[in-house]
């Protein structure tokens, strides 16, 4: 028989687990000697829609002339395992002043573990709360104590409180009490006024203290210290570090039946509640996302309050003995238990809810007869959700296997170019994959032509033994240059010459052509004037530029910056490019490329130009070779001059950006330019260019190549070449203040007036020869593909016209001469040409008229 039962509930994994304390009475007049403490798992079944019972245990405890109770029990973290269990704390009293508290935990096989016990000279009966651990925290004598499972030792904090209102987990802090004291006001005058004034009008104040660092947290970043006169009860739904600043989230119920939220410290919505004293809040997070607040009353009355738009009161509910939250139905979101309470029947989960405020609503007492089954409407909605996961999982599968075919056959085609580049440069026939091989199915009935390839290679065979004079390589700052120098009878046949590189090793993850920048310089033959044209700065765009072969060219394809330099009878093609992802191989071998467009004469002085690939050598860069400065520029002092190579001036200059500008005074003469050039900055003139003179100074500017010509004393041109547009700006600043105010600066564009002017005339003459060419071309090609007369190859005699009319047969075969000449001259009107010519023709005018247009921008 079971007398002096106590019970307690609690929702964990699903389950509700049912707590009773039981004395066992064994005879009639015996003395009650054991208390057992028992422990029933109950499970919602969804087809019967009650709760049955899965499993239970026990544990008995000596209960000779003692007072054994349930304190409380909640679900903590055992610090072992991190696993969440089951924890209830007992209360053994045997005498007044001697009273022992026991923790236990509930394991899954329903075996209890007696985690410690400790005793006390007092009872338990201010905010008792078990915590991670576990541990036990409670307040006595407004002072903070606590007990956890690893140091068995009852442990002060050094803080006094009046109450405690949260206990729980935050982000780095790990366990901290939330509370509020009697306000303590600082005695430094760097605290916050706001806060102070606070503080001191309500005479409390909030205060976290972390219980593993032993650290005090501010108040006010959970709630202004105002509302510590009401609040009675917090919920923290979230908390979280960003750029190093606590942001907390909470609900917050008061003495005044108010829930209240509130972000980051500030209120932001409250909410009127039903029922007067209320003493907890937590919540729940139904299936449709929602966050409900489940608010529960000293009457034993429950409201749930949802937060949409605004906080407003969403449902109610008298005489509950007890609410829980979690996934009763294993629907995979929460919904509310609510436990009512009913003297007549004996079971505690005979009157019961279990609600959502959604579509879920289970409630006792309900005939469910007319419902479909839950267990077969399950299953049905279980096998349609695999079966449309399956569906899903095979589409992405389809979607990855396209995804890695695709950038399989990107691979292919640029490690085939490669190689086709390589072969072509060797002089070597490349042979192409048949379309068997490659897995492909040609969709036009097309005719290779086989004399293309061999074309270009006897193009290409036809360079001379000795085109070049010498291979070289430089590193300034991030960038790595490489340079050229042609022959002059070799480069005077080329034009639209450019450079590109191509890593020697096999790199089957990367492209192994390295992508160049683009410039072109000149220097002319006496090595004073230096006139650069900058190739990056384009007009804008006006005509399409076709493609002729149907296909791309190396320089297309990489775009390469390039510089072409003149330096009287040396020809030197330069190209930059970045110098750090190369030194990522630590060592690298690049094939050096030249590219051109040979110039043929034709009879009639028209020139045709065709594309050459030709192999100038290897450079070798290693990361050791760079530590140790082998490619640096030197530009050194030497008495009045500098010092360097022509390799290192040309380097400096490829990476470089120029910029001109006019200088022109009114009212004196320009003097102190040159003053400024030689004295402030600091510059000396190149041993091998000596109109362009170096600077020296220490900082930004050093490096910057000047270049100061004068037309008469009153107007010059100086030209810059600086790395970046910081140190043209510090020049120009520099140059300002030693220039006359009357002075006027003007930016000018790349390239002299009267140069200019000639290369456009040149430009729209080629342009017109190219199409007269094209057109002459058209006609004596389609007058080759006519066959005039009415039969092939029979021509109609030239009788005179009045021997045709004598009689009537001739004045029959005078008619049809007349009717042939007629569909003849229809035939001519309507020629039709090949695509492959039309293409040719048309690129050839467009690279014309693209010439053309580029000069006349420069000139605008």
């Amino acid at each position: 028989m079971l007398l002096g039962e106590q019970e307690q509930f609690l929702s964990y994994n699903g389950e509700v687990l049912i707590f009773q304390l039981s004395k066992t009475k064994h005879m009639e007049g015996a003395a009650d000697k054991t208390m057992n403490l028992c422990v029933r798992r109950m499970a919602f079944n969804r087809d019967t829609k009650l709760f049955v019972q899965k499993s239970s245990g026990v544990f008995s405890m000596r209960a000779s002339h003692l007072k054994i109770e349930i304190i409380c029990c909640s679900c903590t973290t055992d610090s072992r395992t991190g696993i969440i269990l089951p924890c209830i704390l007992m209360k053994k009293k045997k005498k007044p002043n001697v009273v022992k508290y026991l923790l236990l935990l509930l394991h899954n096989s329903n075996q209890f573990e007696q985690s410690f016990h400790f005793k006390l000279d007092y009872e338990l009966k201010e905010d008792v709360r078990l915590i991670t651990g576990p541990s036990v925290l409670w307040r006595h004598a407004n002072k903070l104590f606590y007990i956890s499972s690893n140091t068995c030792t009852v442990l002060s904090a050094p803080v006094q409180l009046s109450s405690v209102v949260w206990t729980g987990e935050i982000e780095d802090e790990g366990t901290v009490v939330l509370g509020i004291r009697t306000a303590c006001l600082p005695e430094s005058e760097d605290e916050d006024e706001f806060s102070t004034s606070d503080r001191a009008i309500w005479g409390s104040e909030f205060f976290g203290y972390a219980i593993e660092t032993q650290k005090m947290l501010t108040g006010t970043c959970f709630m202004p210290h105002a509302y510590s006169t009401v609040v009675s009860s917090v919920y923290i739904c979230k908390n979280e570090i960003l750029k190093k600043q606590l942001q907390i989230s909470l609900v917050a119920i008061t003495h005044k039946n108010q829930l209240i939220w509130f972000q980051d410290g500030l209120p932001k919505g409250v909410c009127e509640l039903p029922y007067e004293k209320p003493c907890s809040v937590k919540t729940a997070v139904i299936s449709s996302n929602d966050l409900l607040f489940v608010v529960s009353f000293a009457s034993g009355n429950v409201c749930v309050v949802q937060r949409r738009d605004s906080l407003q009161v969403a449902s109610k509910w008298q005489k509950v003995k007890s609410v829980l939250v979690d996934d009763f139905i294993g629907s995979g979101s929460e919904q509310l238990l609510l436990l009512f309470k009913d003297d007549s029947n004996i079971d505690v989960l005979s009157t019961f809810e279990i609600t959502d405020l959604g579509e879920v609503n289970y409630a006792s007492g309900i005939n469910y007869k007319h419902d479909v089954s839950a267990a077969e409407e399950l299953q049905e909605n279980g096998l349609l959700t695999v079966q449309a996961l399956e569906t899903r999982l095979q589409a992405g599968r389809t979607s990855v296997r396209e995804l890695q075919q695709h950038l399989g056959l990107k691979k292919r085609v640029i490690l085939e170019s490669c190689r086709a580049l390589i072969d072509l440069v060797e002089e070597r026939t490349h042979i192409l994959p048949t379309a068997k091989e490659e897995g492909l199915v040609s969709l036009w009935d097309d005719v290779e032509n086989p004399h293309s390839l061999s074309k270009e290679t006897s193009l290409a065979s036809k360079v001379p033994e000795h085109f070049k004079e010498k291979l070289w390589q430089r590193v300034v700052g991030d960038s790595l240059v490489v340079g050229v120098k042609l022959t002059e009878s070799f480069y005077l046949s080329l034009r639209d010459v450019s450079l590109s590189l191509v890593m020697d090793q096999d790199f089957s993850s990367i492209s192994p052509i390295i992508e160049c920048r683009n410039k072109i310089i000149k220097l002319n033959k006496a090595f004073s004037a230096l006139a650069v044209s900058s190739c990056h700065i384009e007009p804008p765009p006006k005509k399409m530029k076709l493609d002729l072969h149907s296909k791309k060219d190396l320089k297309e394809e990489c775009p390469k910056r390039c510089s072409r330099v003149q330096l009287g009878g040396a020809k030197t093609v330069v190209a930059v490019t970045s110098l750090s992802p190369l030194l990522a191989f630590h060592r690298v071998c690049c094939i050096v490329l030249l590219h051109a467009k040979k110039q043929k004469h034709r009879n009639d002085s028209l020139q045709e130009s065709k594309k050459i690939t030709v192999l100038c050598g290897k450079i070798l860069l290693s990361l050791e070779d760079i530590s140790n400065g082998k490619y640096l520029v030197k530009m050194l002092r030497d008495n009045s001059y500098c010092t360097g190579s022509m390799e290192d001036i040309l380097a400096v200059l490829a990476v470089s950006v120029r910029f001109s500008f006019q200088i022109v005074s009114s009212d004196c003469t320009l003097t102190p330019v040159n003053s400024w050039l030689l004295g402030e900055m600091e510059c000396t003139p190149f041993k091998e260019c000596h109109d362009n003179i170096f600077c020296h100074k220490a900082g930004n500017v050093y490096g910057t190549v000047f270049n100061w010509t004068l037309k008469n004393p009153f107007e010059g041109v100086l030209t810059l070449f600086c790395r970046n547009l910081t140190v043209l700006f510090q020049c120009l600043h520099s140059l300002t203040r030693v220039l006359p105010p009357s002075c006027d600066v003007k930016l000018l564009r790349s390239g002299s007036k009267g140069v200019l002017t000639e290369q456009l005339a040149l430009a729209l003459e080629k342009e017109m020869l190219t199409l007269r060419s094209s057109f002459f071309s058209k006609e004596s090609k389609a007058e080759n593909s006519l066959t005039w007369g009415s039969e092939p190859g029979k021509k109609i005699s030239d009788a005179p016209m009045a021997s045709l009319l004598d009689s009537e047969e001739g004045v029959q075969q005078f008619r049809k001469k007349l009717q042939n000449e007629r569909e003849e001259s229809v035939l001519s009107m309507n020629q039709t040409m090949n695509g492959a010519r039309y293409q040719e023709i048309a690129l050839k005018i467009a690279e014309a008229q693209l010439s053309s247009d580029m000069i006349v921008w420069r000139l605008s």
